[in-house]
């Protein structure tokens, strides 16, 4: 038995075999097909043991999402505790052939590491967790078509992204030909794939930039909430949700539109922002200011015209005062569909600390990432608004961005962007 065969054994022991048992614990993501699944107890016990006497795998790292689907995972997929955001420019000299032969390596590694398996050559990381809830899902900057010859599949939603007064961004940490979203519940299990996944990418590509996030842990809360950003704030109440009749046309790109872009069908538009939230002068600020800045209560995240955390904004709701409740540069107002001819992204974000800087101030903030059909449609027109009087741009900076092109998910037996690549 070669030593790479023990690992994975090794790992299916811990894991259970997701098969009968495991299949009756099939749950559907929200949108887009997304599957989850429980792994069940090794050789199907009853009792919760394992046949080696250990106690069944029953914690987060049991949960596993597909890799096949209608849609990558890591998009509809509930926000895991911990993220890592790469992006990679192909190698001088690397086209579409490289460019295919890695985005095959690539997928393999994804779909195993998503199953729990260690790949050819593991390093042996996460050699005792389960897959706890890991998605990779892959994307493709701008420069990615012009590189491999692909220019005339380039979708226009691809266009750069207009220059907003307030941004401040490093082109060192922008954009990218390729880009790599990794989120998990486990911090070992995150950086396992990060680890993987640099490595496969070889001769045919390098590193552009790397950033790290993080979200509060599975299980920290009594029950199921809306995460918290480092502000304090509760952070993603406005969400468009999978049971809107208009979620799929809000969010992934159609079918059957019969151009040179038929090849993102089903898939979406990411749209990454490093955001650094200025906390030391937001701190200062008394909790009803900022309360007025955000224009939610900072307890449940409850507009400030009341009800509870997801009831409707009173846009028009007037205090004795006669000033409006909510005020008129109130983050919430600014940003509300219906204040933008009902543009609408999925905010799926990670934040980040990377240390304190020379001047004693945390590095620290949002890695903002959102999902669209059209960024033209969705994260423009929204980020045009806030950069025009958005109360809370005093205590931010966007400091790197970037847009990339999320293809659909991968069809058993294909690799991601093989219908672009081979096309």
């Amino acid at each position: 038995m070669t030593e790479n065969n023990t690992l994975e054994i090794s790992r299916r022991r811990l894991l259970g075999t997701v098969g009968a048992a495991g299949a009756a614990g099939l749950v559907i993501g929200a949108a887009g097909g997304v599957g989850v699944t429980t792994a069940g107890s090794d050789g199907g016990t009853t009792d919760g043991a394992g046949t080696d006497g250990t106690p069944a795998l029953t914690t987060v790292g049991s949960t596993q999402v597909m890799f096949h689907g209608k849609h990558q995972a890591g998009i509809t997929t509930p926000s895991q505790s911990h993220g890592h955001l790469i992006a990679f420019d192909l190698a001088p000299g690397a086209g579409r052939k490289e460019s295919t032969a890695l985005l095959r390596r690539w997928s393999a590694t994804a779909e195993a590491l998503m199953a729990g398996k260690a790949p050819a050559g593991d390093t042996g990381v996460a050699l005792d967790a389960g897959p706890s809830s890991l998605t990779v899902t892959f994307g493709f900057g701008r420069t990615f078509f012009d590189r491999t010859g692909l220019t005339a599949r380039r979708p226009s939603a691809l266009d750069p992204l207009p220059a907003f007064s307030a941004d401040a961004l490093d082109a060192r940490r922008s954009e990218g030909d390729l880009w790599v979203q990794i989120g998990a519940d486990d911090a070992l299990v995150a950086f396992h794939a990060l680890r993987a996944l640099q490595k496969d990418a070889g001769d045919a590509a390098r590193v552009r930039w790397q950033m790290n996030g993080f979200n509060r842990s599975a299980g920290a809360t009594a029950k199921p909430m809306t995460g918290r950003n480092l502000m304090g704030q509760i952070d993603g109440t406005g969400n468009p949700r999978a049971s809107d009749p208009d979620f799929d046309r809000r969010i992934f790109v159609p079918a059957g539109t019969g151009d040179a872009t038929e090849w993102m069908a089903g898939g979406s538009y990411a749209v990454v922002r490093r955001i650094r939230m200025l906390l030391d002068d937001w701190e200062k600020l008394p909790l009803d200011r900022q309360e007025k800045v955000i224009g939610r209560r900072k307890s449940d995240g409850a507009p400030l015209t009341g009800g509870g955390e997801h009831a409707e904004l009173d846009l028009n709701k007037r205090g004795p005062d006669g000033a409006t409740v909510i005020p008129d540069n109130a983050h919430s107002r600014i940003s509300a569909p219906e204040q933008n001819g009902g543009a609408a992204m999925l905010r799926r974000p990670f934040s980040f600390h990377d240390g304190i800087a020379p001047d004693g101030t945390p590095d620290a903030g949002l890695l903002f990432i959102c999902w669209q059909a059209d960024p033209l449609r969705g994260f423009v027109p929204v980020q045009r608004k806030l950069d025009r009087g958005d109360a809370l741009s005093a205590f931010i900076r966007h400091e790197a961005s970037g847009l990339f092109a999320v293809p659909g998910g991968p069809a058993e037996g294909e690799y991601v962007g093989q219908r672009l690549l081979e096309s």
